[in-house]
């Protein structure tokens, strides 16, 4: 269906417009056709949990966009699409939004799975996908703007993080994960990445379950046995979508503190946490390249603009809301330099695009279609927020292509 956007907010967000790509010209919006944005992400389902704020993210966007005069002097339009977290679907919905509705770009998607699923569409059709969430990485399309993390600008630190002196000194990991492709191939990375720091197999415990898992009573209770064997153990979780639930409420009924054995999870945020008690799982940590207390200008902006739009307090910010929010921008920038939404000339206009980001951090587009990006740890509070514990100096060029995998060795990184 196309989502016509109120303009009931714009005097609202116009305030944000100087943040936004200005358009080359302004004749009246009626004068030309409208830019379509193709949204693709679940609406229903158990990643809807996930990516019902980001669909909310890039409508904001285009109503402060329009709000600033649109691009090209055109006004933009949102197409939304529900593929209701169903992997195929995701591609035949892609579809949709190239071969029918004509959509100029698409953001979308959150697992690996339905990126994988709609990439030969995007190939096939020449369309254009951002993509907003943390991944495995190897992969590289010219259909695909990766905004999220590669596996060295999240998973790699935060591991690092957990074997360090800060971190606790971890001797084993547990490595628990839904079943498909990002938690498998991330710790697959992981796997070698421990063994190079000389913790073998016997100190890893590796457990994969479906999307949508509620009984965590066995796992969790091998877990503890695990960590009970005499060495620091700490959780290493690539569990997606509403299992992260239940997930978190056995931690609490069996008595896991973070003291004891600390958990890392690289897709729970914010939004996740809005939905549990967190007073439990103080203590336990996340790594992303964004979180919403950082403390930076653009971060204010950015949650300020969020409110405006929202109109509900208790709606929270996270990173791949900061994601989406920093790819559109960068689209926007290229479109208007490009003088086109065609998705070759723009395509070339992205490379070199950089964002004064929300995360504090100045973020720029390299020829491999991601971002360099900071890297943050930050421990759950008691509100569902995130105290930031660590992070790097810098933005850090993503390596989409892991060396930890060996037929990579031969590979263009960076």
């Amino acid at each position: 269906m196309i989502h016509r956007l109120p303009i009931t907010r714009r005097a609202a967000l116009a305030g944000f417009g100087a943040a936004l790509a200005a358009p080359a010209i302004r004749p009246s919006f009626a004068q030309s056709a409208p830019i379509k944005v193709g949204v693709l992400h679940s609406l229903s389902g158990t990643m809807a949990i996930s990516e019902t704020a980001l669909r909310d993210t890039v409508l904001m966007m285009v109503e402060a966009q329009n709000a600033a005069g649109g691009i090209l002097g055109r006004r933009l339009e949102a197409v939304v699409v529900d593929p209701a977290s169903n992997w195929p679907l995701f591609a035949e919905k892609a579809r949709e939004l190239l071969a029918v509705s004509k959509v100029d770009v698409t953001f979308g998607c959150w697992t690996s799975v339905s990126r994988k699923s709609v990439l030969p569409v995007f190939e096939e059709l020449n369309g254009l996908l951002f993509y907003p969430v943390q991944y495995e990485g190897e992969e590289e399309s010219k259909n695909i703007f990766y905004t999220g993390a590669a596996p060295n600008q999240q998973a790699i630190p935060a591991v690092e993080y957990l074997m360090g002196p800060d971190g606790g000194e971890a001797k084993r990991i547990a490595l628990l994960g839904t079943d498909y492709v990002y938690p498998r191939t991330t710790n697959r990375i992981l796997r070698a990445f421990l063994n190079s720091k000389g913790i073998p197999d016997s100190d890893i415990l590796e457990e994969y379950t479906p999307f949508g898992h509620s009984d965590w009573q066995g796992i969790v209770s091998r877990v503890k046995r695990f960590a009970g064997e005499g060495k620091r153990t700490a959780i290493v979780s690539t569990i997606n979508g509403d299992a992260n639930v239940p997930f978190y409420r056995e931690l609490g009924n069996q008595g896991i503190k973070a003291e004891d054995i600390p958990s890392v999870a690289f897709s729970v945020g914010e939004e996740e946490l809005a939905g549990i008690d967190a007073r439990p799982l103080v203590g336990h940590l996340a790594a992303w390249n964004y979180f919403m207390s950082v403390d930076s200008p653009a971060n204010t902006q950015f949650k300020a603009m969020w409110q405006a739009y929202i109109k509900n307090p208790r709606r929270v910010t996270n990173d791949p809301m900061e994601a989406t929010f920093t790819g559109f921008k960068m689209w926007a920038q290229a479109v208007a330099k490009a003088g086109t939404t065609a998705v070759d000339p723009v395509r070339t206009a992205m490379i070199g695009q950089k964002v004064d980001a929300p995360c504090g951090y100045t973020e720029e587009m390299h020829a491999n279609h991601h971002l360099s990006k900071p890297v943050m740890i930050g421990e759950i509070q008691a509100d569902g927020q995130f105290n930031i514990v660590w992070k790097t100096p810098n933005a850090i060029p993503a390596e989409n292509w892991s060396p930890f995998i060996p037929e990579n060795a031969n590979r263009r990184r960076g």
